[in-house]
């Protein structure tokens, strides 16, 4: 009985250390990515060397693509649901390439893409971005990295892993410079879930001396708290103004993780991740695009995501809207949409603005 007891506790002692050694791993390899980080601009193949034009339709898309797992079928650990991987590394490079040539298909001149897995074990190190350049030729690129996490053994039976994801910015217009900024984040445990954030500011050239600048987004979806929320929010507005009171052309797009179409004042017993957003930061000058239409018009308006709890269901699963574009009101936007794909490819849907610089 000793002998036994000896072991068992011996056991125990390993488990208590293996664990110990986990937590100092991972809080160890924790470290933020640089603010105010220059980014290489990438030029794939020809790209326009024409100034931006006054009173010129342009159109941008922004689509999260979900690292290419979330297949109808998917549902994601995090949320409540079952899957930590995607289902396999030929349907993670045929969904993304299936992604990218339907964003392609819509022929943008800016593309605003989120969640590239460039090499994660939940998509297979299968390099995402490459797969997304080879389907935007004649563009500019900026890639930034969102967030480069340590080994998260969790769930057991398939742990997530590590994973190194990011934002990319396609144009077909010459970009002058690229910033990446890094959100405000928990600082707390949580952190362990959510472990970086940041959206870039890349800017092209208008035809008489401004900039159009184009701010790509994903800002955070676990862990956050209202103090996260209100830093990130203040911080992307009041670069946002800057630009705005430099005379420059404001474009704004991404992944909010808040609810677009509600008012804070409906915030009661919503998800932490589809909290509306704070509209008084934005000031009298910016406003999102969404705010165009009615309240009648939004809310029929197809949700651009979906809770990936569980598998999705039109008739039951959990969805909103919470991705977009903010612009600037030297901005005029003449069409606006949420594309309606089913969540095809991804838990998130594509949202096409154009829009007339004035």
């Amino acid at each position: 009985m000793k002998k036994t007891l000896k072991i068992i506790g011996v056991l125990l002692l390993a488990l208590i250390l293996i664990a110990a050694c986990y937590v100092a791993y991972v809080f160890l390899s924790f470290g933020r990515i640089p603010d105010n980080q220059e980014l290489e601009i990438a030029r794939l193949g020809e790209v326009s060397e024409e100034r931006l034009k006054i009173g010129a339709g342009y159109t941008a898309v922004s689509y999260n693509i979900g690292f290419g797992a979330y297949l109808p079928e998917f549902s994601f650990f995090m949320d409540g649901g079952e899957s930590s991987w995607a289902k396999s590394k030929e349907s993670v490079i045929e969904t993304v390439s299936a992604a990218c040539e339907f964003v392609a298909s819509l022929e943008p001149d800016f593309a605003l893409i989120q969640e590239i897995d460039i090499d994660a074990t939940r998509s297979y190190h299968v390099d995402q971005l490459e797969l997304f350049n080879a389907g935007f030729v004649n563009h500019d690129l900026v890639f930034a990295i969102n967030y480069d996490s340590p080994f998260l053994m969790y769930p057991l039976t398939r742990p997530h892993g590590a994973s190194k994801s990011g934002i990319a910015t396609y144009s077909s217009y010459a970009v002058t410079s690229s910033l990446r900024r890094s959100f405000p984040i928990s600082t707390g445990i949580s952190k362990v879930l959510d472990l970086d954030r940041c959206y870039t500011i890349s800017r092209v050239a208008v035809e008489n001396g401004k900039e159009l600048v184009i701010f790509n987004l994903h800002m955070s979806a676990y862990g956050n708290s209202d103090d996260v929320r209100e830093g990130q929010v203040s911080m992307l507005c009041t670069d946002m103004k800057k630009e705005y009171e430099a005379g420059n052309y404001v474009l704004c797009g991404g992944d909010f993780n808040h609810n677009l179409k509600a008012l804070v004042e409906a915030s009661e017993a919503v998800l932490s991740w589809a909290y509306p957003f704070p509209r008084e930061g934005l000031g009298e000058h910016l406003m999102f695009a969404i705010d165009l239409f009615s309240e009648e018009e939004k809310a029929a308006m197809w949700d651009s995501c979906r809770n990936a709890d569980v598998p999705y269901k039109p008739e039951s699963s959990f969805v909103v809207t919470v991705d977009g574009f903010i612009v600037s009101d030297n901005i005029e936007v003449v069409g606006y949409e949420n594309i309606n794909t089913g969540y095809k490819l991804s838990d998130h849907e594509p949202v096409k603005i154009t829009f007339v610089l004035k």
